[in-house]
């Protein structure tokens, strides 16, 4: 198995390299997928750990593919979590937003994974079931062929179509769009938030969609709005107001977040808040605010790789 990750050197049995060079060599890949198939970074290292406990006591001279069977492993483990955290997130408080993680600048250059790691898609992959948010994983993002995702989930290349093409339609009708680039975001994220740290409303106002959404998540432990925030007017208020009110010590950073530029909040250097916006044009039309502190660690090395700016 390879995908676009693949090469020759990965198809190598696991008899044929050290066992724990092997596994290193695959870890982010790893991380990669059980990330965009759970949405958390915390299980997502769980899972990966789990993984490698697993193949250090295979019998590594049956393995013919390395990168094949933790695929495979790595997977299977997180679909299984998948489903277990699904039913918890029925008792969520308030709604539920992904992990959020670090990403390198550069992810923007790969379109297909940058889109697969961002807020919005996976707020959208939370509407599928466990097994077909992980064929479309592996097919959209990494680019497996069907008969390689029947190898991992343990289904008919058939069946694997027909699950991809469910994944797709579902998505596709529901994934937000966007035709603004790295620089235009920018742009976009520097004006809302000079408008915010100077409480103008009007200004807040000329940047957001009339029907601009603001969803926040504070897990119930943190205080942040438990429904949806609809519209120019009733956004750019809340925002105005918040932003009157910092935290503690408060620190703010731009930094690449989820495969697009993002404001991190930071109090007495402990990430406190993150907002990230989806822009269209120039124009917002969502608003991604988490303050569920469980769900920041991620981001605790903020201040090393973003950009300090003064909102404040």
């Amino acid at each position: 198995m390879a995908g676009q990750q693949g090469d020759q050197q990965a198809a190598r049995s696991g008899a044929d390299q050290d066992p724990t060079a092997a596994f290193d060599a695959e870890r982010d890949l790893l991380f990669g997928v059980a990330y965009r198939v759970l949405g958390r970074a915390a299980d997502a290292e769980d899972v990966v750990q789990d993984a490698w406990l697993r193949w250090r006591e295979v019998d590594h001279a049956e393995v013919l593919d390395t990168r094949a069977y933790l695929i495979r492993v790595v997977t299977r483990l997180a679909v299984d979590r998948l489903r277990s955290a699904q039913r918890r997130r029925e008792t969520y408080v308030g709604p539920w937003l992904p992990e959020p993680i670090l990403t390198a600048p550069d992810i923007a250059d790969d379109v297909a994974l940058a889109d697969s790691v961002s807020f919005a898609m996976l707020v959208v992959l939370e509407t599928l079931s466990p097994l077909e948010r992980a064929v479309f994983v592996l097919r959209e993002a990494f680019g497996f062929s069907y008969a390689e995702i029947g190898e991992v989930i343990g289904r008919a290349e058939d069946a694997v179509r027909q699950l991809a093409r469910r994944a797709r339609q579902h998505v596709e009708a529901r994934r937000p769009r966007f035709d603004t680039d790295q620089a235009t975001q920018r742009d976009a994220t520097q004006q809302f938030l000079a408008a915010c740290g100077s409480g103008d409303v009007e200004g807040l106002m000329r940047l957001l969609a009339p029907d601009v959404a603001l969803h926040s998540d504070g897990g119930g432990v943190q205080k942040a709005p438990r429904r949806l925030i609809l519209g120019a007017d009733k956004v750019a208020r809340f925002l105005a107001s918040i932003a009157q009110q910092p935290p503690p010590e408060a620190r703010a950073y731009l930094a690449t977040v989820n495969g697009q530029v993002a404001l991190v909040v930071t109090s007495r250097g402990e990430p406190n808040t993150v907002i990230a916006l989806d822009v269209s044009g120039t124009t917002i039309t969502r608003i991604h605010l988490l303050a569920n502190p469980e769900k920041l660690t991620a981001l605790d090395d903020v201040a090393e790789v973003g950009v300090p700016i003064d909102l404040w």
